[in-house]
């Protein structure tokens, strides 16, 4: 049986009701996106991506990109008026928002609630002091906390939402940002790595010499133990990366930072090469046959075949399969 596929129809609301702009941030520049859609465009987005995916399908739509509850609420309202008749008439079947953790309250919640909202992600972007206090962020990790219990204990899903190689982040940083997000009760969480968005302050600080972003063998490497902090929690990875726009896959509005079209590709085919490593120690063999979990198949060879080629350093021939018994990332090597 094929598992549903699930479905976030973003519409992008950029940079609205933003009360400062953080170093890293440009959101015209990071989604190609300059102003709000109009109620037109709205459902032209919606009905377009409507009709592309798969039936049986769950989807949901996303209004993400700005500071949505810090939107004047009659605006929120409209907004949300406007994907209601997508809800009732089964199309979708629930709505989410990204906002900021300093404009959560009640009344605002109760908003979301009358309009179904079912899921509220906070751009938490890091949980340590030092980083929020550099990056700009305006609120301190305290705000990012109360936020997150009072959408829990008003029955939303919640989502933080974290970035790696900020100013003054580090690898143990990371990693403590994760694990506070998972003590937190988030359901689900992206990762992003910090690139340096053309016009923005950490564009001025990585052009003066104050500011050196990850590499992408770096970026991949602190991920890839982020990702194995929340497998184990059962916190949901939604995205592994930014979103490749046109802007950054043209390079015009990237200046520098660890961006990869197949960023999570790479982070997944890092996990399976140090699952697979051990192998390498078996010399002199003539064939390796790994079987693999169903979906799990292209992440297993990796990225351009990496784990493949190096198993080829020690087997003559090494074959991969899915094996439907087989969950998770478990494997079953039959060596000859």
């Amino acid at each position: 049986m094929n598992p549903i596929r699930h479905f976030t129809i973003p519409v992008f609301v950029p940079e609205l009701a933003c009360p400062n702009r953080c170093v890293f941030c440009n959101q015209q520049n990071i989604s190609d996106t300059v102003c709000q859609p109009s109620d037109m465009e709205i459902h032209d987005i919606i009905t377009q991506r409507l009709e592309t995916i798969p039936v049986g399908s769950t989807i949901e739509i996303g209004f993400f990109g700005g500071n949505f509850t810090g939107i004047p609420m009659a605006e929120q309202a409209h907004l949300l008026e406007l994907v209601q008749p997508y809800l009732q008439q089964g199309a979708v079947s629930a709505i989410r928002v990204s906002t900021r953790p300093d404009y959560i309250d009640m009344p605002r919640l109760e908003l979301l609630k009358r309009f179904s909202v079912q899921t509220i992600e906070l751009g938490a972007q890091s949980l340590d002091e030092e980083v929020l206090h550099l990056t700009g962020r305006g609120h301190k990790v305290a705000v990012v906390r109360k936020a997150s219990q009072m959408i829990i204990s008003e029955g939303f899903s919640l989502g933080l939402q974290m970035m790696i190689g900020l100013p003054g982040d580090t690898h143990e940083r990371s990693l403590q940002t994760a694990k506070e997000i998972v003590r937190l009760g988030a359901s689900c969480t992206r990762i992003y790595p910090t690139l340096v968005i053309k016009d923005t302050e950490l564009e001025t600080l990585y052009r003066e010499g104050n500011y050196q972003p990850l590499s992408v063998e770096e970026a991949v490497a602190w991920a890839k133990e982020l990702v194995l902090i929340f497998e184990e929690a059962g916190v949901k990875i939604i995205r592994l990366g930014l979103h490749p726009s046109e802007g950054l896959l043209q390079g015009i509005n990237l200046v520098a930072g660890p961006f990869h079209v197949s960023f999570a590709e790479l982070v997944f085919t890092e996990i399976w090469n140090d699952l697979l490593k051990p192998l390498t120690q078996e010399k002199g063999r003539n064939r390796i046959d790994i079987a693999v979990a169903a979906g799990q198949v292209n992440a297993a060879v990796g990225y351009k075949g990496k784990n493949r080629d190096m198993l080829k350093q020690n087997f003559r021939k090494v074959a991969f399969h899915s094996d439907p018994l087989i969950e998770g990332r478990e494997f079953h090597a039959d060596i000859s």
